[in-house]
């Protein structure tokens, strides 16, 4: 059996509880895979991206949905040795990649002084809708986790004074006919980090300058939201489940404003009625 055989077993296998029934789940309760779909999976050349295109990979094999996949790297400006992890993980994982080239990272760099992550998050989300637009696409798939997710949340409750989360899939505003993703949606980020350490894979964390020097000096926001978390799990090992069944059981009787599309709903609106 093939070095990439094995990795591929553990996922039905090892990991099945963990990763392959969890992204099985997701894309049937969510509905992120139909007939006849296109779908750009997107690789970053971290965990997360390079295990989605591996059950992407084995869904179209194994699953009864027709669908084809395109595996899109996008170089935002990578050193050539994180380059180069990318194109050695992508030849051991049997995964045929397609690699196009951006600057984002340089701008970033440059003009990015409070807010770098979302400013490179946007833009990168920008040039994969183009690249999937072109190859004739309407989906793209990303690598979020459930982790991701109710980080997400408490980031936008804690800084954003409003409760809303990422969602497992969303249209596209600005490109007709494109949708996102995320199939590892229900996926906890210890069960991939665990897949990639029994397998003794390395990726790439994060290859920007600008996040690695907020990350050593400790000031992201998405980093200190993890530490909380993680905190929280020795006190509650279900509390990030909670989080995340939250978003799924709000009571609308007892919640004070509601906005939707822009506008604004408060509990007053019907009060009386």
């Amino acid at each position: 059996m093939e070095r990439y055989q094995e990795i591929e077993r553990s996922i039905i296998k090892k990991f099945r509880k963990e990763i392959w029934s969890k992204f099985i789940r997701a894309v049937n309760d969510y509905e992120l895979i139909k007939e006849n779909d296109k779908i750009m999976v997107c690789l970053s050349g971290g965990k997360d991206s390079f295990l989605l295109a591996k059950c992407i990979q084995e869904i179209k094999k194994h699953g009864k949905i027709k669908f084809d996949a395109y595996y899109v790297v996008m170089d935002p400006g990578y050193k050539q040795e994180n380059r180069n992890l990318i194109l050695t993980n992508a030849k051991l994982l049997n995964i045929p990649i397609k690699i196009f080239e951006s600057d984002i990272f340089a701008v970033v760099d440059k003009i990015a002084t409070k807010s770098p992550c979302y400013l490179c998050a946007r833009m990168r989300r920008g040039y994969l809708y183009n690249e999937a637009k072109e190859m004739g696409c309407n989906k793209i798939a990303l690598g979020h986790h459930f982790d991701d997710v109710i980080e997400t949340t408490l980031l936008s409750m804690f800084y954003g004074a409003e409760v809303k989360t990422m969602m497992p899939k969303l249209h596209s505003e600005n490109f007709a006919g494109l949708e996102l993703i995320r199939p590892l949606y229900l996926v906890k980020e210890q069960a991939i980090i665990s897949w990639a350490n029994t397998n003794k894979l390395t990726f790439l964390n994060c290859a920007c300058k600008v996040t690695e020097r907020k990350e050593l000096d400790d000031t992201s926001k998405r980093l200190e939201i993890k530490k909380l978390i993680n905190q929280l799990r020795h006190t509650y090992q279900d509390i990030d489940y909670n989080i995340f069944k939250a978003l799924d059981n709000i009571n609308l009787n007892c919640v004070l404003g509601t906005k939707k599309d822009g506008n604004y709903h408060s509990f007053l609106d019907e009060y009386d009625d």
